[in-house]
């Protein structure tokens, strides 16, 4: 058995926590959220590749993806934060905000290279929507020893990170969905998918 407590049961965690937190909020947000729970990405993005062909929100209103993949783990007071400033700067500095609200939360960018010999950025559902020009962040803690492999169990999940790392989503998120205008795009080509990533 193949328990996936990070990968990826920390994310979806992640993702109903911040959704119920979304809802239980006095104040409605100026913009609506969105919550996908998509699968298929080692097989090559098929859930999110396949939302993207038939959004339910057509992708011109889809104003940020906030990709959240394997946040349980490894250094607790820190995250990886891939390919915030990519597309927008705007977003990148809603996210720089947020954390900033935080305590001892660290964002580190080491991975944040579209050039990164891991290829991290190309390898998660949040790329599916940057290949579309949408402003992305992929919030990751990174591989470890049992990635992939039935080890991967809820003994070994950090739950103060987890909450640290949600905590950090939602301000981020909530401060896209409040902001006046919606993150600018930065001038210059989107990514695409460099030939020596297969799916």
């Amino acid at each position: 058995i193949y328990y996936g407590a990070d990968d990826n049961g920390s994310g979806t965690s992640a993702l109903m926590e911040i959704a119920e937190a979304v809802v239980s909020n006095n104040t409605a947000p100026k913009r609506g959220f969105l919550f996908l729970a998509v699968s298929g990405e080692e097989k090559g993005l098929l859930g999110s590749k396949h939302y993207v062909k038939t959004p339910f929100i057509p992708l011109s209103n889809t104003v940020a993806d906030l990709n959240i993949d394997m946040i349980g783990r490894n250094a607790p007071d820190s995250v990886y934060i891939i390919g915030s400033n990519m597309i927008s700067q705007d977003l990148h500095e809603i996210n720089e905000y947020a954390a900033s609200r935080m305590d001892q939360i660290f964002l580190n960018y080491r991975y944040n290279s579209k050039d990164d010999p891991k290829r991290f950025y190309y390898r998660s559902d949040h790329y599916s929507f940057a290949q579309f020009g949408i402003p992305i962040v992929f919030y990751f803690a990174g591989v470890h020893e049992d990635y992939h492999k039935p080890t991967d169990t809820v003994d070994k999940i950090n739950f103060e990170k987890l909450e640290k790392v949600s905590r950090l989503i939602y301000l981020t998120g909530w401060g896209v969905a409040n902001n006046n205008t919606r993150p600018r795009k930065n001038a210059g080509k989107i990514p695409s998918l460099p030939d020596q990533i297969k799916y």
